[in-house]
């Protein structure tokens, strides 16, 4: 299983709260909720009003003719890959390209391509686009990508919920430990800030109405949590086999040291109660990882802030954790960035290495009043300055997909 050791040698986070490394890092510290009324569509007419949109700087924008042939979710991943790559000081003039592979995780695809696909299908089938199905695809972003930089090694596309980004980091540890590749770009990008999916998410009745205070609508692990927040953005890092890495002079910034995957094989959008297929995944990372319960210095909640996942969640890490589960520090970095659906465990990767090279745990946002009754050593207020060691970051998706990822100093 744990094969060549993998090392997470750049960071590229696309979000909402901050863009690259050092303004996500800052952003995460100061326990800012970047959620806001929606600004891409007029939604006026939902009852949910907010979002958590990225502001994307022009310098990582698309040239227009690129931009115009592919869709927003391939704007913020071709800027998360750009980022990580110079985080990485990859040279990729000298690099063996065919040894560099994608994975890339997405819940959604060209979300607002398939949008507005259909509607235009709706005036006849000539004017559906002839750019609609590239631009829709749920592999076009990472399929991109690796046209872009023209790498050859294996490329591929997870479309697991809100557990894809984290599915990709897994898949890319697995090119690297069996000698697929040596370098992996991985993570996972969504753009899901439609008219659409605001309105299927809010009928299922999965989103915080609190439109008159969007900065506080999104409070993971709180007593009055009311549903989570949708969010854009995505991350990519750059994953690298250890002996590639020294051998170009890299830092490692943390290592990837293994993951846990498992189905609830209970129902398609409701987790199971007790978190026990959760707790499984714990449990498998732990094992990959070679850790102990005694050995995590901070969990990376998946934290969506709804009744039901907030408390199956605490259930499946008291489960897996036993008595260390309520003395571990845990964060809800949705509190801030909103859910950014398949781009989420990617995002909250990039917060797990942080913590293991900066050595201090944000908090989570909005928790004026923790559900105690959940059990979890909780980070509010303020960062908190600690010994980082080994730190677990958890996804857990519609579908019962469970993901959890176990990040190590280098």
């Amino acid at each position: 299983m744990r094969g060549r050791r993998v090392v997470v040698t750049g960071l590229g986070p696309v979000t909402s709260v901050g863009v690259g490394a050092k303004a996500f890092h800052v952003g995460q510290l100061e326990g800012r909720s970047a959620v806001r009324s929606i600004s891409r569509f007029d939604a006026s007419g939902l009852p949910v009003r907010i979002a958590a949109e990225v502001d994307l700087p022009d310098d990582l924008s698309l040239q227009r003719r690129d931009a115009l042939a592919t869709d927003r979710v391939t704007h913020l991943a071709a800027a998360a890959a750009s980022l990580a790559l110079q985080d990485a000081g990859l040279d990729l003039d000298s690099a063996d390209r065919n040894r560099i592979g994608v994975a890339l995780g997405t819940g959604c695809g060209g979300a607002e391509s398939i949008r507005n696909g259909a509607a235009r299908a709706l005036k006849g089938p000539g004017s559906v686009s002839a750019r609609f199905i590239p631009m829709s695809m749920s592999n076009s972003t990472a399929s991109w990508i690796a046209i872009r930089y023209g790498l050859g090694g294996p490329v591929t596309t997870t479309v697991t919920a809100c557990a894809s980004g984290a599915d990709a980091l897994a898949t890319g540890h697995q090119m690297i430990a069996t000698g697929e590749a040596d370098v992996v770009l991985a993570g996972g990008a969504e753009a899901p800030v439609t008219d659409l999916l605001v309105a299927g998410f809010a009928k299922m009745k999965a989103l915080s109405t609190r439109n008159d205070e969007p900065e506080r609508a999104s409070r993971p692990f709180g007593v009055d949590r009311t549903g989570f927040v949708l969010g854009e953005g995505a991350a990519v890092l750059v994953l690298e086999d250890s002996d590639h890495a020294r051998a170009r002079g890299a830092e490692p910034l943390a290592e990837l040291l293994g993951y846990g995957r498992t189905s609830d094989a209970h129902h398609v959008v409701a987790p199971r109660p007790d978190g026990a297929a959760a707790a499984r995944a714990v449990v498998g990372a732990l094992r990959s990882a070679g850790l102990t319960p005694e050995e995590v210095s901070h969990v990376n909640a998946h934290g969506t802030g709804t009744v039901l996942n907030d408390a199956a969640e605490a259930a499946a890490l008291t489960a897996a954790l036993g008595p260390a589960a309520a003395r571990i520090p845990v964060t809800a970095t949705k509190s801030m960035t909103g859910h950014a659906l398949g781009a989420a465990g990617a995002v909250e990767a990039v917060a797990a290495v942080q913590a293991l090279v900066h050595q201090v745990l944000p908090p989570t946002a909005n928790l004026d009043a923790p559900d105690t009754a959940l059990g979890l050593d909780l980070v509010t207020g303020e960062p908190r300055d600690t010994r980082v060691s080994a730190v677990l970051s958890n996804s857990f998706a519609f579908g019962g997909h469970n993901v959890v990822l176990a990040f190590g100093q280098p």
